[in-house]
């Protein structure tokens, strides 16, 4: 049987997969990187454990920035230009990054438990290493959307129309 309809169209695995995959590194940058993990950004001996209030909030900050910057450098993957179905390929890199977010968090909560110290949760859940603000975990896919969106303004930006040909020096030319 002939298919005459539209092309067949292969998914490209590689933008769901390794944006998945890229999930586990930055789960345990997060633990080494935040407070109440290993703390290797302040190494303030008050701010490596999970027991003051005031480490909370700069340990999702931890995880936001690692997920923003994941998500302008698959952006910049996205927004070259070459692929054949770019929709497609926006979509795919969107749910690697929504998996690689999940990956991330997942990771850095299991190397909190291996790694870290015991800690007694039952004042409060947020004791042991973990994220409180769960919307960090859509940062990921946002900054990719976001990027690409400026990435493709910019391009589109610095193109010439398809219609002009832009004359040679001394012609008839538009611009006098």
């Amino acid at each position: 049987m002939t298919n005459f309809g539209r092309p067949a169209r292969r998914l490209p695995w590689s933008l769901l997969l390794v944006p998945a995959a890229a999930g586990v590194p930055a789960g345990l940058l997060w633990w080494l990187l935040a407070p109440g993990g290993l703390n290797l950004i302040t190494r303030n001996p008050a701010l490596a454990s999970g027991t003051a209030p005031l480490v909370w909030l700069p340990r999702d900050l931890t995880l936001a920035g690692i997920m923003v910057l994941a998500g302008c450098l698959l952006a910049v993957f996205l927004a070259d230009g070459k692929r054949p179905d770019p929709r497609t390929a926006l979509l795919a890199g969107l749910v690697g990054a929504v998996a690689g977010s999940l990956a991330a968090w997942g990771t850095g909560l299991l190397a909190g438990r291996l790694w870290g110290p015991a800690v007694d949760t039952s004042a409060n859940a947020s004791i042991a290493f973990s994220l409180r603000a769960l919307p960090v975990l859509l940062l990921w896919p946002a900054a990719t959307a976001v990027s690409v969106f400026v990435l493709e303004l910019v391009g589109m930006a610095g193109r010439k129309p398809a219609g002009t040909g832009g004359g040679t020096a001394g012609g008839n030319s538009a611009v006098k």
